[in-house]
């Protein structure tokens, strides 16, 4: 019997790490994590209706586990809470979002109070079983062969709570709560990653002190959120010291990325749009299920209820055409989609605070041009950018792997940046040269 044993995260052994528990997890016949470890309880169901309340008020909490902090403390000394806080969708209504503060057991040695980093995650899928308020217990959900995936990001997390810097992670609008998960969209996205900051800091004995500086991080997905919240705080959630945002490959023009998701091992992230568009847009929903063929149909009714590693194992390297009853090279200059992917086009506000922003030259999956445009767009607002290429050259394009493996590469230079934004010091904005 293979016996897979759960290893301790360091800085260089991220990769390795992230191979070796997916291994496992295909290999080993491990019972459902859902009957095993309480997955499917009454936590994610929200009151209803909901109270009345402003954004970010605490609507239940209970304590969650951490497998680092209990096996090797020494790897992640913390403890977690799981939360479900309000929030707001994008057509303006109040939503329950679920989520996960993790506040560090070392001393915060200063200077000033506690840090805290709102964390935004990379894909992970649309069933409420990637949730990542549920994947941190376990690291690995597993319920049969295909229905199986790593919470990768607890990486990144150890890094920032070995620096002391307390963190919370949304789950996002449905990730998790009842309804559809709203991938990729806009408003929906970047009010969560903010509200998940107000949570924490109304969670009582959090440690948090309300002068204390906030910062926004987020990879591919999570880019995207952490972007729109960069230039939604403004006006949605003004009363909050956010210093400072890094946003990494963020999808920031989605009507650029049908190409790069034809052919592509992760293909089938386009049912997760799909599906977003629709229960985001209902008044789009009968235009939009026009334009699918059955097969598009199969798609986004398979990929609603999907983690991430069984939607590639089932729709990997298939082409977008198949899906649609109109020509999918123009179909982005087309209504019903030339007016949703408008709507979430991100770089028409001014981000407050200052922002990073990081891309492959050779991303195959978020494709460079829309990110560095971005990161023009906010120049021209006057905001406060700093521009970074990452220049590893071209590999297995259709595996993704210049979008996957920079969101390890480039965390020292992301997180160092965050530090220097908490010590309050001087920016390298770099407009102009990018």
């Amino acid at each position: 019997m293979l016996r897979c044993y759960r290893p301790v995260m360091h800085r260089s052994g991220g990769i390795l790490f992230i191979v070796m528990v997916a291994v496992c997890g295909l290999l080993t016949a491990a019972p459902s994590a859902r009957a095993d470890n309480g997955y499917l309880g009454d936590f994610y169901l929200p009151p209803d209706p909901l109270p009345p309340g402003p954004p970010g008020e605490i609507l239940r909490t209970e304590p969650s586990r951490i497998p680092a902090a209990v096996d090797f403390p020494a790897a992640l000394p913390a403890t977690a809470t799981r939360i479900m806080y309000r929030s707001t969708n994008a057509r303006g209504a109040a939503i329950p979002v679920t989520g996960t503060y993790i506040r560090p057991t070392l001393p915060w040695s200063g200077p000033g109070p506690r840090p805290l980093v709102s964390f935004a995650v990379g894909t992970h899928g649309q069933g409420d079983q990637c949730a990542p308020s549920r994947l941190i217990n376990e690291y690995l959900y597993q319920n049969r062969v295909l229905d199986t995936f790593l919470e990768y990001e607890l990486l990144l997390v150890q890094r920032i709570i070995k620096r002391g810097w307390a963190v919370v992670v949304t789950d996002y609008e449905g990730l998790g709560t009842p309804g559809v998960h709203t991938y990729v969209n806009r408003l929906a996205s970047g009010h969560a990653v903010l509200d998940a900051a107000r949570a924490a800091r109304n969670l009582p004995d959090s440690g948090l002190d309300a002068a204390g500086p906030i910062a926004l991080y987020g990879y591919s997905q999570g880019g995207a959120a952490t972007a729109s919240a960069a230039e939604l705080a403004a006006v949605y959630a003004p009363e909050l010291p956010i210093v400072g945002t890094y946003a990494g490959a963020p999808p920031a023009d989605l009507s650029v990325m049908l190409p790069f998701l034809d052919g592509s091992a992760v293909a089938g992230i386009l049912g997760y749009v799909i599906n977003s568009a629709i229960a985001s847009y209902p008044d789009y929903a009968d235009a939009i299920h026009h334009a699918l063929t059955p097969d598009g149909e199969d798609l986004i009714a398979k990929t609603q209820n999907q983690c991430l590693g069984e939607t590639m194992a089932n729709f990997m390297f298939r082409h977008n055409q198949r899906y649609f009853t109109v020509d999918t090279a123009v179909a982005p200059t087309r209504e019903p989609f030339k007016g949703l992917f408008e709507q979430q086009r991100i770089g028409r506000h001014k981000p407050a605070a200052p922002v990073l922003i990081v891309s492959n030259r050779y991303d195959p999956l978020v494709p460079y041009g829309p990110a560095a445009q971005l990161g023009r767009d906010w120049c021209a607002l006057g905001a406060d950018a700093e521009f970074f290429t990452n220049e590893q050259p071209p590999l297995f394009n259709k595996l993704i792997v210049n979008h996957a493996f920079p969101i390890v590469v480039d965390a020292h230079r992301a997180l160092e940046w965050v530090a220097d934004r908490f010590a309050d010091r001087a920016t390298t904005p770099n407009c102009g040269r990018f």
